[in-house]
């Protein structure tokens, strides 16, 4: 009986208690934590901007595609000569030799250099996704106090 009359005591002590208090909780957060943040999503970004050999995803321009040895390693040279700007590739998946260029992370930029190649090779020139080389520019350190 004593058990139940403390029971019922401290149930009404507790419930008088909280009539009182306004239910705010107040968080304190480092300011560390959104430069981790921070870092955490550019990895994010950049890792899901690569293959998985480690290589980047973007875009080339597939010129050619011949049986003809000869004729892909020409079209490779007649790049060379007028965009030497841009690397070229040839890559033989049989029976075919293709010839592509350009390494561009956007699809947008392959698309502006395609259309006046289109002109010079109407056999069809056409995007392809690739794993293009590709060098980041060097991450900002200074972003940690």
């Amino acid at each position: 009986m004593k058990q139940l009359l403390f029971i019922g005591m401290a149930m009404v002590f507790s419930c008088t208690a909280n009539a009182g208090n306004d239910d705010t909780i107040v968080v304190r957060k480092d300011a560390r934590l959104d430069v981790l943040t921070a870092k955490q999503i550019a990895i994010n970004k950049r890792t899901s901007m690569l293959t998985s050999t480690g290589q980047y995803k973007g875009y080339r321009i597939q010129v050619v595609s011949t049986t003809n040895r000869e004729q892909a390693f020409k079209v490779k040279s007649d790049l060379l000569a007028r965009y030497p700007a841009e690397k070229s590739y040839v890559l033989f998946q049989s029976p075919y030799f293709k010839v592509r260029i350009g390494n561009f992370l956007k699809r947008e930029d392959a698309d502006k250099f395609r259309k006046p190649m289109a002109k010079l090779y109407p056999e069809g020139v056409f995007l392809v996704e690739d794993a293009i080389e590709y060098t980041p520019p060097p991450e900002d350190d200074t972003i940690m106090p």
